[in-house]
């Protein structure tokens, strides 16, 4: 397997340094891009474990110490003692940790459906205009819908009559995750860009779009893929139980741990080529996409699945507009902000 090589980092690029020369997390120019900065890179390979005062937690950045703080009883979840423990993963991701796992207000085979036929109305607005952006005009409105048609409600925003988000109803549940969209918006909007920006991708998705099935293997691979090397959260936070070893070092009793899932999801001891788009790659994992009976991880591979074939049957030619190249930002939860696409 290949192994980090740590490289000469230029002076303005070098993370800011906190006690014993370990980088700090939230160094300036962290929450922009820690994968340029080379932040994470640094801490796999020179601190694999440290503590880090800004965020009050001990640093887990290599894949093996954080697939053990994701499956190991002897971790829980934080702050309080909830989150499921055992040999599966942690709530992560899109999946926000409801004790209880429940399916939707109504079926997916019902829920489906609505998205598909949501993705295709929002997908038609766009046809036609010279310039759109992908994260405003589709990304943040099409969760939304499906947020709705999982919990049986009507979506103002795409039925011709208001604007906004349907109703939301309070007090918890265990649909929560199903109805907060704002995750299922990152990863999307990472989802189309991974996309949309391999024309051999691209062409293979269009040219599946009339055969839903034929293509349904490749975006299910792209959107594991997407969650594995742009995961729309970048940290997840356990607590030990008893002392853990780990790499560097022993994690002391009740102690705070924040898992890098960002770091984990490239680390070449772990993947071939980490920082590359495969959905082919032979060495794909399950462990970073959550629990995949999660209903808001199953309503994202919906919603990826559907958006895009909805984007390329109305818009065959869509592109990068004139001069742009999707560029992600953020540390704890990290996506594109824009997506300026020409419809055709």
């Amino acid at each position: 397997m290949p192994v980090d090589r740590p490289e000469a980092v230029p002076d303005a690029r070098r993370p800011h340094r906190i006690a014993g020369g370990q980088p700090g997390l939230l160094a300036p120019g962290a929450t922009t891009d820690p994968y340029r900065l080379r932040l994470y890179r640094l801490l796999r390979t020179e601190y694999p474990l440290g503590y880090d005062p800004a965020l009050d937690a001990w640093l887990l950045s290599r894949y093996v110490d954080v697939a053990l703080a994701l499956t190991d009883p002897r971790f829980t979840g934080y702050p309080h003692d909830g989150a499921p423990r055992g040999r599966a993963p942690v709530p992560l991701g899109l999946c926000r940790g409801a004790q209880v796992c429940a399916p939707p207000a109504v079926p997916y085979r019902t829920v489906e459906p609505a998205v598909e036929r949501t993705a295709y109305v929002l997908a038609r607005r766009i046809v036609g205009r010279d310039r759109a952006d992908l994260v405003a005009d589709f990304c943040r409105w099409l969760p939304t819908g499906a947020a709705a048609a999982a919990a049986g409600l009507s979506y103002p925003g795409v039925n011709g009559r208001t604007g906004g988000e349907p109703h939301r109803r309070t007090g918890g549940g265990a649909d929560d995750c199903a109805r907060s969209t704002a995750l299922r918006e990152h990863a999307l909007a990472s989802f189309l860009a991974n996309m949309l920006d391999d024309p051999d991708l691209q062409a293979a998705a269009t040219a599946g779009a009339a055969a839903p099935h034929a293509s349904g293997t490749l975006l299910d691979r792209a959107w594991a893929e997407t969650l594995r090397r742009d995961p729309p959260v970048q940290i997840v936070l356990r607590r030990t139980r008893t002392e853990v070893p780990v790499s560097g070092g022993t994690l002391p009793a009740g102690a705070p741990v924040a898992c890098l899932i960002g770091a984990a999801g490239r680390d070449p001891a772990r993947f071939t080529a980490p920082d590359r788009f495969d959905p082919l790659r032979a060495d794909a994992d399950t462990l970073l996409t959550g629990p995949a009976h999660c209903p808001a991880a199953r309503l994202g591979r919906l919603e990826a699945e559907h958006g895009l074939r909805a984007l390329l049957t109305a818009m065959p030619g869509i592109r990068w507009a004139d001069g742009f190249r999707p560029v992600a930002g953020g540390l704890l939860t990290r996506s594109p902000r824009t997506l300026l696409v020409r419809p055709s």
